[in-house]
């Protein structure tokens, strides 16, 4: 990248100094950028032209240049893994929803979004972790705002319910895994063993949410992005209920006292 200084520079130089300048260059640069419209020097041109290096214009400055530069390479070179579930938007949680093929994903997706939340990815989700432990998920480019609904078929989730109803990407911040209601089960029902999952070498808050007959699982995913938005507040609902119940029993064992 050439900005203003780094031109001067090269304009001072002559002879054997310029020489050794560019052979600093290395001959299979992708790229030379020069910033704010300036024109390259043509020692420069002549260098390029003799590797066959690229030389790219900008009109921003040098700084701004490289920290869109810095973003855009942070997020395309970030690791990246592709998950099959689908990830929603609930009052501002991204919610990855796992499970079985045909256990109800989408169709739990799909009425998280007629309730006017927002759809990121349908069944190929691909996740990023941004430096140092963000998730971001989005969808992969060849199905955008595509939801699969068994019986009805491939819709169009921006076509049907509008730009709104769609998000480019979002943060992970829960995994809910829908699995077929079996009695003899081990499921969490009071929240004190809060389990998570590793994506990415990142430990993502999980919730295993039993499936049956007659039981709304769109609820329940609300009622989980509601409760993760108390806890990011400091606000932990089963740790409430033991601080309530051990004060009582302190309270009940003053008065056997007297």
């Amino acid at each position: 990248m050439l900005g203003v200084a780094e031109i001067a520079y090269l304009n001072s130089l002559s002879g054997e100094e310029l020489a050794q300048t560019l052979a600093l260059l290395e001959k299979e640069l992708p790229a030379i950028v020069v910033t704010r419209d300036l024109p390259p020097p043509k020692s420069v041109v002549l260098h390029a032209k003799k590797y066959g290096i690229p030389i790219l214009g900008t009109p921003q400055t040098s700084s701004v240049f490289l920290e869109a530069i810095m973003n855009f390479l942070e997020v395309r070179l970030a690791p990246s893994v592709m998950l099959h579930g689908v990830l929603v938007d609930v009052l501002g949680i991204g919610i990855l929803i796992k499970g079985k093929s045909g256990i109800g994903k989408s169709e739990c997706a799909l009425e998280l979004i007629s309730r006017g939340y927002r759809l990121v990815a349908d069944d190929a989700v691909v996740i990023k972790r941004i430096y140092p432990c963000t998730l971001f998920g989005m969808a992969s480019t060849r199905i955008p705002y595509h939801l699969e609904v068994r019986g009805v078929g491939i819709v169009n989730i921006k076509d049907l319910f509008g730009i709104t109803a769609i998000r480019e990407k979002k943060q992970l911040d829960i995994v809910v895994e829908l699995v077929t209601w079996d009695p003899k089960g081990d499921y969490e029902r009071l929240g004190f063993d809060e389990k998570t999952c590793d994506v990415l070498g990142v430990d993502v808050p999980y919730l295993k949410v039993p499936v049956s007959p007659g039981r709304s699982v769109a609820v329940i995913v609300e009622v989980a992005a509601r409760n993760q938005i108390l806890k990011i507040m400091g606000y932990g609902p089963s740790k409430a209920l033991i601080e309530g119940l051990t004060l009582m029993d302190e309270e009940k064992a003053k008065r056997n006292r007297f």
